[in-house]
């Protein structure tokens, strides 16, 4: 149990805690967007490539990558003395899909990242949290030499509705990850306000 600092003779302040998910291809910056905000060690679960994956393993795009996440990346991050985040960041190659189901229980949202070089690779992200009625945003991970496009072409590419927020990224700097997952709370706990609102309307 995790609980704030009491100030001025204040009772400490139990925060409310919330999952959020990290999603996106092999190699779009998942696992290093967690660590570059986590303020715990991030739990890795990273193994060495091996010859035996290269035909799996599409690696055009990111050649210099030598590991993959292989059932989750997990960090922690107090937004606020009264809310924490917990941040699982879900493997991006398809024959680890089977975890998705499993990390994706009592999320409040999800971060999908895509990279301009492979767009692609993040359908499969986009189309599951859409299934699922699973508020998320895409952040654009703005990766060195990447071709950068207008906002509204990648939404266009990634066929998104007007309602999923958009933005673009670095997933190696703390301060932009930190919009990111501040924007997906916001988004998340607008789209709960919508769907109470649809109920009692």
């Amino acid at each position: 149990m995790i609980f704030g600092r009491s100030e001025c003779g204040k009772p400490p302040v139990e925060p409310v805690t919330l999952k959020i998910l990290v999603a996106g291809g092999f190699g779009v910056g998942k696992t290093t967007l967690v660590g570059a905000v986590s303020e715990i060690r991030p739990l890795r679960t990273e193994e060495l490539l091996t010859e035996a994956g290269r035909p799996v393993d599409d690696t055009s795009g990111v050649e210099g990558k030598n590991t993959t996440t292989v059932a989750m990346d997990f960090g922690r991050i107090t937004l606020r003395e009264d809310l924490v985040l917990y941040l699982f960041g879900t493997p991006g190659q398809e024959r680890f899909w089977f975890m998705w189901d499993e990390l994706s229980e009592g999320a409040l949202g999800a971060v999908v990242l895509a990279d301009t070089r492979r767009l692609e690779d993040c359908f499969a992200a986009v189309d599951y949290f859409e299934r699922r009625s699973i508020p998320f945003l895409v952040g654009v991970n703005c990766f060195e030499g990447a071709p950068r496009y207008p906002i509204e072409d990648v939404r266009q590419a990634l066929d998104l509705d007007e309602g999923v927020p958009l933005l673009m990224c670095d997933a190696r700097d703390r301060e932009s990850v930190k919009e990111a997952l501040i924007g997906v709370v916001q988004h998340a706990m607008a789209h709960a306000a919508d769907r109470r609102e649809t109920v009692t309307g």
